[in-house]
């Protein structure tokens, strides 16, 4: 299937979470003769960027995020997809994705959401971002249902919701002196590395600021002992911690590294679910658990259990997103050790609100679901 941009743009198309964490048996969805499950619509949207985002492997001006309405007794569930290149997305392959699921979502029962969270997980191979934005759909129409807001439906504490640093993309060093003052209010930042400029870069970060920064590699050193020698160099620097410094097939090389950094290293395009993370164990200090990476909310927290029980730290990351994925990624952050919940800050034209930030925390709305308001 195949669609112009022009198209995309108008297109309109009509413990439980801690079970089987990594093996289970395939199942079944008990499906009534009649209509169980709920109607769904597809919508894709263009989100405007504020600044051009850069990161070591590309540039972006704009994203075309997918958003999914599930629509059942009168209730109605708001889902998100942010398709990501790097795992062979785009919103072409993200609508025809969720398109192979309407019939499953419109004949299962979303109160037997567990076993629907499977079916969904085994649709097709990959496609994560389209299979996030089918899981959160269907988890804010259960919350909404129950007239609860999700992080109540965990048993958390919206009070202990995590701190998010504010991301600064690749750019000039004046533009990203710029850049920082203008996120004044936030009181960790995120610095995007990777390239042939990082120690530019990096001095013109502490010619402004002294707060403490993460820095993100996204994969773009490519030698270990170069990027053992960067990381020394950052300690001087008040890092806090290394994001995916090598690429994810150089498993061995990140092992070697973090033998000898003298900062944590995070793990994010390495790992995508719960299955992904006992083999990384031995290589990193932690994980980024991305809700477009995972497939959603369920397995998202399947992550969190895993992680925890390996003795490793967590983030709860992004990419570019609207309120409403950052919403559904705010509501578990009280389970985290780090937040980057910051892409719908990013962009011009949020067509939702939810989540919101002060002084630097989330803050998670009291409505019931994810909280999410605006008009599909």
């Amino acid at each position: 299937m195949n669609y112009t941009r022009k198209e995309f743009i108008a297109l309109s198309a009509g413990g439980f979470f801690g079970m089987n964490m990594v093996t289970r048996p395939r199942r079944s969805i008990p499906v009534s003769r009649a209509r169980s499950g709920g109607a769904i619509d597809v919508k894709v949207r263009e989100l405007k960027l504020v600044n051009t985002w850069t990161i070591a492997r590309n540039s972006s001006d704009v994203k075309y995020n997918v958003f999914v309405r599930y629509e059942k007794d009168g209730v109605i569930g708001i889902g998100e997809a942010a398709p990501n290149v790097r795992y062979d997305e785009t919103p072409e392959s993200t609508v025809e994705t969720i398109e192979s699921a309407r019939d499953l979502l419109e004949k299962a029962d979303p109160w037997q959401f567990v076993d629907l969270g499977y079916a969904i997980q085994e649709i097709t191979e990959g496609q994560t971002a389209a299979k996030c934005a089918m899981d959160m759909a269907v988890m804010d129409w259960i919350t909404r249902s129950l007239g609860v807001p999700f992080y109540t439906f965990l048993g958390l504490n919206r009070n202990k919701a995590a701190r998010t640093s504010f991301s600064i993309g690749i750019d000039t060093p004046e533009v990203i002196q710029k850049k920082i003052r203008d996120a004044e209010p936030y009181s960790v930042l995120k610095i995007k590395l990777g390239r042939d400029d990082d120690e530019e870069i990096m001095r013109a970060v502490r010619e402004v600021t002294d707060k403490t920064v993460r820095v993100d590699i996204n994969e773009g050193w490519k030698d270990k002992q170069e990027a053992l020698e960067k990381i020394e160099w950052l300690k001087t620097l008040n890092v806090e911690f290394v994001e995916q410094p090598m690429p994810s097939v150089m498993l061995e090389e990140t092992r070697w590294l973090r033998e000898r950094s003298p900062l944590p290293i995070v793990a994010d395009e390495a790992v995508k679910k719960a299955s992904d993370i006992p083999a990384l164990a031995h290589a990193f200090d932690g994980i980024n658990i991305k809700l477009m990476k995972s497939g959603g909310l369920q397995e998202a927290l399947r992550m969190i259990w895993m992680a925890r029980s390996l003795g490793l730290k967590i983030m709860l990351g992004c990419m570019i997103e609207s309120s409403v994925a950052i919403s559904a990624g705010a509501h578990i952050s009280p389970l985290v050790d780090w937040a980057d919940l910051d892409g719908n800050l990013l962009i011009s034209n949020d067509p939702f609100s939810g989540a919101t930030v002060r002084n630097s925390t989330l803050v998670l709305p009291e409505r019931p679901g994810l909280g999410i308001q605006g008009t599909f």
